[in-house]
């Protein structure tokens, strides 16, 4: 079935929640009826979002706070101290139950990971925007009904935290390199360089053990030493890898049997349909509220089933289970992690063509003390490389929007190698490539060639196709009925927003 969006426009001036400028957010958005996950692939490799079936698109060069689309590259992916910090917090809480003393405070992600989404649909919800999907279904409905749609259910999926996880590590890839700011140390601080360079207590044991072991045995033949001349061991000993534990070693290490917790994440289609997401729907919904009043202080009455199910129930994607594609298929999704029987965090996500993109995550505030945000962040690029493995294209993580303005908004540039979407002509650039041009500005266009333009720019708008009064045309036809010359203006700017391709696919509802 194909894409049927209706175009809302620009809308402007609404305060974004991460300054206090008077300029205000701008973004142009659309109502999607449906939208095939091709479709929303291209579009969000154009800067666009969604919040539930509102799609939006930042203004880049107008709005407050420019959003940058932000993907990080899970298959060159290595998880960073802080991130290990995390898994082994995770794993002796599951373990043995232990909790760790004091906060989190080095863990930003968990309290701000859906911020610029939730500020959105807030304002989705508060802005005079009207769709009447009824009518635009039954008009569907009767002009498409060749077409159908694909129906078939995916049993949900099951990723389990095993004590017999076996399995290929998925892509090895480089180690990534975090951005390190040199500064020159002032007087009486920083290093003194007319003293030998400081060592890790770790290595400074590692040689105190094998200086020991030199002495107890001139022989060397402990721990794989061997004193030059003398014949090798009968039994020499096994070669100690230096590689770093990959991600899922970490994550999948083994439980003992008498482990105090027992974490399950299952993977379940954003679907009423779907028996499972119907059955845990009261208990997610409610973990919701808990989530909203504690985290973000909503008033309670704003948390309302209506606000839950159009804003992380409801989804314009259409299920598709292709024969090459993943086994869970493509679409919306509910990640949830059940500790001990119970909910206590939801990863939403759209798995599409290309990607694992993250919409929202809420979780119970009484486990902040687990970093949530921060885990379920590795478990998704986990998943993602998962994924990869029978899905050879699926292979980025998008983490929704950058905001180098915002401090509080700036962690996602930490999960490393990544990648920010040039808001000019649509090419990816590694972030330390950027991070220099938006210490200076707000808004920058990264592509280092004056010369690149948009290679999708919308060049034949003729060949759009809009859905009108039950039929499908190409816009060339539609316009020479229509007087109206705002009706001109808004659809080249819809056309030049999603690009050509998208603008020959998808339908543009027009009443």
């Amino acid at each position: 079935m194909a894409s049927v969006v209706e175009y809302k426009g620009l809308r402007a001036g609404y305060h974004c929640g991460y300054c206090d400028s008077k300029e205000g957010k701008a973004s142009c958005g659309m109502w999607a009826h449906s939208m095939t996950v091709q479709d929303y692939q291209d579009l969000i490799d154009r800067g666009w979002r969604r919040s539930g079936k509102y799609v939006y698109k930042p203004v880049m060069n107008q709005t407050c706070c420019p959003q940058y689309t932000i993907r990080c590259r899970p298959l060159q992916f290595q998880p960073s101290k802080s991130h290990k910090k995390v898994l082994k917090k995770m794993l002796k809480f599951l373990a043995q139950g232990e909790i760790p003393k004091g906060s989190c405070k080095d863990e930003p992600m968990d309290s701000t990971v859906n911020d610029a989404v939730a500020g959105d649909f807030a304002l989705i919800n508060k802005l005079d925007i009207q769709c009447d999907l009824k009518t635009l279904s039954d008009d569907l409905k009767e002009s498409l009904e060749s077409e159908g749609k694909n129906s078939k259910k995916e049993e949900p999926q099951e990723l389990l935290q095993s004590q017999d996880f076996v399995g290929e590590k998925l892509g090895s890839g480089e180690p990534s390199h975090s951005v390190k700011v040199h500064t020159v140390p002032k007087p009486g601080k920083g290093a003194d360089l007319s003293k030998p360079p400081c060592r890790k207590a770790k290595e400074i044991r590692k040689e105190r053990k094998r200086l020991k072991l030199m002495q107890q045995n001139p022989a060397g033949e402990h721990e794989g030493f061997q004193v030059q001349g003398q014949p090798p061991s009968l039994f020499p000993a096994k070669a100690k890898s230096n590689q770093p534990k990959s991600l899922e070693d970490l994550i999948f290490e083994s439980l003992p049997e008498n482990a105090s917790h027992k974490l399950e994440v299952r993977l379940v289609p954003v679907s009423f349909e779907d028996p499972e997401f119907k059955s845990s729907f009261s208990q997610s919904f409610s973990l919701y509220v808990k989530y909203q009043v504690a985290i973000h202080q909503d008033p309670p009455d704003e948390c309302g089933k209506t606000e839950f199910t159009r804003f992380l129930c409801t989804s314009p994607l259409e299920a598709e289970t292709p024969h090459n594609g993943p086994d869970c298929g493509y679409g919306s999704f509910h990640q949830q992690y059940w500790l001990d029987g119970k909910i206590i965090a939801v990863g939403v996500i759209d798995i599409l063509p290309n990607c694992v993109s993250s919409v929202y995550l809420y979780y119970d505030p009484d486990y902040s003390f687990l970093s949530l945000g921060v885990y379920s962040a590795l478990r998704e690029i986990a998943f993602t490389r998962q994924l990869h493995e029978k899905t050879s294209q699926l292979s980025y993580y998008y983490m929704g929007f950058y905001i180098h303005s915002c401090p509080k908004m700036k962690y996602k540039g930490q999960y490393r190698p990544s990648d920010l979407l040039c808001p000019e002509t649509y090419v990816w650039v590694p972030i330390e490539q950027c991070l220099p041009s938006l210490e200076n500005s707000k808004y920058c266009r990264f592509n280092q060639d004056p010369e690149a333009v948009d290679e999708d720019r919308s060049t034949e708008p003729d060949r759009l196709q809009v859905f009108h009064k039950r039929a499908i045309m190409p816009y060339g036809v539609y316009k020479k009925h229509q007087k109206d010359p705002s009706e001109e203006a808004a659809v080249l700017q819809y056309a030049s927003l999603v690009g050509q391709k998208c603008s020959e696919r998808m339908l543009l509802f027009r009443n």
